[in-house]
C-alpha cells in the first residue's frame, strides 16, 4: 500500500478500503487481504497508474471477480477495482455506451428496454463489461466480438487513454490483446440491432434457464474452469475420467457440470489450485488433452490481472 497513491485516490473521489478481502469481491469467495481502490472513471485510473508506476508500486485490477482465483495470503501492492463506481450506460439510437464495470446483465437489461438485440447471448453471464471484453466473453453461440464497437483502455506505462478497434482488439475465443496486461479497459461501445420486445425478453429468459438448469450457481465458483480444448470439451473429458465430484477439501468438480470447479465448503486457495492441477495431470494422462485453465489467478506468485 502506497499512502501517497491512496491519498491522491480519495483527493479524486475514488474509495479506498486500507484492508480489504478479496474473498468479499470475488464469485469464488476465496482470497486475503489487500488495499482496495474503487475507481470512480478513467481520468482517475491514469492519473493513479501514472502514480503507481513512478513509485515502482505493484498493482492488480480487478472487475466483478467473476474469473478470478485470488490467493488467501492476499497480494501486495494495491488493487484498483472497477466496479459500480465506474458503471454509467448510455444509449443512441442502436449503440450502447458503458463504463467498464457496468455489469453485464446490465448492458443486457439498458439493450431491452431499449428494443434493441444481438447482447441476449451474455445475459447471466457474472461479469463486468470491461472483463468481458478482456476474455472476449461468450455463450450460446455468441461473444463480445460480435457486438463490440471499440474500447477504450488506459496504458499502463503511461496512463494515457487509447480507442482500440474490434480489428486492434484482436478478438478470438477467450482471448484478447488486453490479455498482454499492457492496457486496462474503462469503457467500451456496442452496436446491436432493432429488434422486439417480447422477443428479446423471451430470448434472454430462455438462455437464463438454460445456466440455471446445467451450471451449479448455487455454489460460488469463476465459472467454466477450463478453456475448451481443440477438437473436444473440458467437461466431456472430466467426465469420461471419472472425476465428477472429485474433491480436495472443500473444492469439488461439480456433479452438476462438471466443466464448474465450484467452492463447496469453504474451500481454500490451496484446495482450488490442487484440484485444478489434479484434473489437468488425470486427463492429460488418460486421454492426451492438455487443459488450460480459463480463469486468472490473482496472487504474487503469478502475473496480475
Amino acid at each position: 500500500m502506497n499512502k501517497a497513491v491512496c491519498k491522491a485516490a480519495e483527493k479524486s473521489g475514488c474509495t479506498v478500503i486500507y484492508d480489504g478481502l478479496l474473498r468479499d469481491y470475488t464469485t469464488f469467495r476465496v482470497g486475503g487481504s489487500c488495499c482496495i481502490i474503487k475507481l470512480n472513471g478513467a481520468e482517475a485510473c491514469s492519473e493513479l497508474v501514472r502514480l503507481l508506476k513512478e513509485n515502482n508500486e505493484p498493482y492488480y485490477i480487478l472487475g466483478r471477480g467473476s474469473n478470478i482465483i485470488a490467493d488467501d495470503k492476499g497480494v501486495n501492492g494495491t488493487v484498483l477495482l472497477i466496479g459500480n463506481l465506474m458503471s454509467d450506460k448510455r444509449v443512441e439510437d442502436d449503440i450502447i455506451y458503458c463504463d467498464a464495470g457496468a455489469t453485464l446483465t446490465a448492458l443486457c437489461n439498458t439493450a431491452l428496454d431499449n428494443g434493441l438485440a444481438g447482447a441476449e447471448f451474455a445475459y447471466g453471464i457474472p461479469g463486468t463489461v470491461g472483463g468481458a471484453v478482456y476474455m472476449n466473453a461468450g455463450a450460446y453461440g455468441g461473444e463480445i466480438k460480435d457486438i463490440i464497437l471499440y474500447a477504450e483502455a488506459v496504458n499502463r506505462e503511461t496512463g494515457e487513454l487509447k480507442r482500440f478497434t474490434p480489428e486492434e482488439m484482436e478478438l478470438s475465443y477467450r482471448h484478447s490483446r488486453f490479455m498482454k496486461n499492457d492496457y486496462i479497459i474503462t469503457s467500451a461501445a456496442f452496436k446491436l440491432e432493432k429488434g422486439d420486445k417480447t422477443e428479446i425478453r423471451a430470448k434472454m429468459d430462455e438462455l437464463m434457464e438454460k445456466r440455471r438448469s446445467k451450471q451449479p450457481l448455487e455454489y460460488p465458483s469463476a465459472g467454466s474452469t477450463f478453456k475448451r480444448p481443440e477438437g473436444s470439451y473440458a467437461s466431456l473429458l472430466i467426465e469420461q475420467c471419472g472425476l465428477k465430484g472429485y474433491a480436495v477439501g472443500g473444492a469439488e468438480v461439480s456433479t452438476k457440470h462438471s466443466g464448474f470447479v465450484i467452492n463447496k465448503n469453504n474451500a481454500s486457495f490451496d484446495d482450488i489450485m490442487q484440484l485444478i492441477e489434479d484434473v489437468k495431470k488425470i486427463v492429460e494422462e488418460k486421454t492426451g488433452y492438455k487443459l488450460e485453465c480459463e480463469p486468472v489467478i490473482m496472487s504474487d506468485k503469478k502475473q496480475g490481472v
